[in-house]
């Protein structure tokens, strides 16, 4: 009786050891699954079984026009060096690219941008300028970093999307000076779709608002210390924490420590 006042009848059938034997075999559910690449195991990491671990466009701008008020960039040549060593043992196709003007920059980018990487495990892009936060000069302007980074978003670089973009940027984004401070720590059926903005990283050689340090010597901290990480580490190196608790760096009592934006949808290394 319920609550209502209606009646019910139940049968109640006997059930014994066996019965389970007559009861009928259910199928399991068929789940209709969409891919656009290979198939691959470990769905929280990157997916490296690809023919070509990809490109790695390096701009490099030493010398400067005399209306930007940018110094010379000695030094700048070294880091040129340990990037295109560092990233072609990883399995990288590097492009390197001297002196270029803001417009150049962008058509370089634009042109790679609508390249075919269907084949490439990933993108990379090293830029080595002077910068204020936000922007980054060509020999002859400064343009917006925003505006060179859309040009890989999903909906206008289709061929990279749900793959890493890299983008690795030595330049200062401001002028302040960091003194430091004492610690007292140790030291489904549906097409999946995915932010236009996912599958980025770009890493900072510094925090905003502060200078990048560079030794016109041996080339910047912030290059050396990435191609050292990546070099010795790359096949277990946590992009996101591994490397920016690894290299902060000091200059007569001044430091700097790499600032990363973090948009990578999976864990990322560079070995298949």
């Amino acid at each position: 009786l319920s609550e209502s006042g209606e009646k019910y009848i139940f049968k109640v059938f006997p059930f014994t050891a066996n019965s389970h034997r007559n009861l009928p075999k259910l199928a399991p559910p068929k789940l209709q699954l969409q891919t656009d690449g290979k198939l691959h195991l470990d769905v929280f990491q990157y997916d490296m079984n690809y023919p070509s671990l990809g490109q790695c466009v390096v701009i490099n701008n030493k010398n400067f026009h005399k209306k930007t008020g940018m110094g010379v960039r000695n030094g700048t040549e070294k880091d040129e060096g340990n990037v295109e060593e560092t990233f072609s043992n990883l399995g990288f196709k590097i492009k390197i690219c001297n002196d270029q003007t803001v417009s150049q920059m962008r058509d370089l980018l634009t042109r790679v941008s609508k390249e075919d990487h269907s084949k490439s495990s990933m993108f990379a892009c090293v830029l080595l300028s002077h910068g204020e936060d936000g922007r980054i000069f060509g020999t002859d302007d400064c343009i917006e970093l925003k505006e060179l980074f859309a040009l890989f978003r999903g909906d206008r670089c289709r061929s990279l999307v749900g793959k890493p973009k890299l983008f690795f940027i030595q330049a200062c984004r401001g002028s302040g000076l960091d003194a430091g401070v004492e610690s007292d720590y140790d030291t489904e059926e549906e097409t999946q779709k995915i932010p236009v903005e996912a599958d980025f990283l770009y890493i900072y050689a510094t925090a905003p608002g502060y200078c990048a340090w560079r030794n016109s010597a041996n080339g910047s901290w912030f290059i050396i210390s990435l191609c050292e990480m990546l070099s010795k580490y790359s096949k277990r190196l946590d992009m996101e924490t591994d490397y920016s608790s690894s290299c902060p760096a000091q200059y007569d009592g001044k430091k700097q420590i790499p600032c990363i934006a973090y948009m990578l949808t999976k864990k990322l290394y560079f070995s298949k």
